[in-house]
């Protein structure tokens, strides 16, 4: 198996979110109050788990990984029909999210890369490289024509 594109997207606001309910989650433990303090690891595990979205192409399938390594989603090379540069709406949000044209994972920004399946279902995978991930994909497949 050889990758022909990793990239990982780094979730900074919400990492920082997190961060700073796990301050808010500290001072509230100071002042002594022990649900704050049970609390405390909260956080910690939703930046783990959900802190970064990795995206690998290689010659056998399209992967999205969340964190160290879970949830996470694979797509066959040999089941993508087309591959299209898309734009979220910011309503879509971010994390994992079933959209109006399928499911979507997305750590921030609103450009995506959507890969319709050969059953015709859609995954919309959120980048800050949009054409690099559409690029590499089409590669994959040989230069597949969208």
């Amino acid at each position: 198996m050889m990758f022909c594109y990793r990239h990982v997207q780094v979730g900074q606001l919400l990492i920082g979110s997190f961060l700073a309910v796990e301050v808010m989650f500290l001072f509230m433990s100071s002042l002594g109050t022990t649900i704050f303090t049970s609390l405390f690891i909260v956080p910690l595990v939703l930046i783990v788990l959900f802190g970064w979205l990795t995206v690998e192409v290689d010659d056998e399938k399209v992967s999205c990984i969340f964190g160290l390594g879970w949830p996470r989603k694979r797509i066959p090379l040999d089941d993508i029909a087309s591959v299209e540069i898309v734009r979220n709406k910011w309503w879509y949000g971010f994390g994992i999210r079933l959209t109006p044209s399928g499911w979507m994972f997305n750590i921030q920004g609103l450009d995506a890369v959507m890969v319709e399946r050969k059953s015709g279902k859609k995954f919309r995978i959120g980048t800050d490289e949009p054409a690099e991930l559409a690029e590499a994909i089409k590669s994959a497949l040989g230069g597949l024509k969208t």
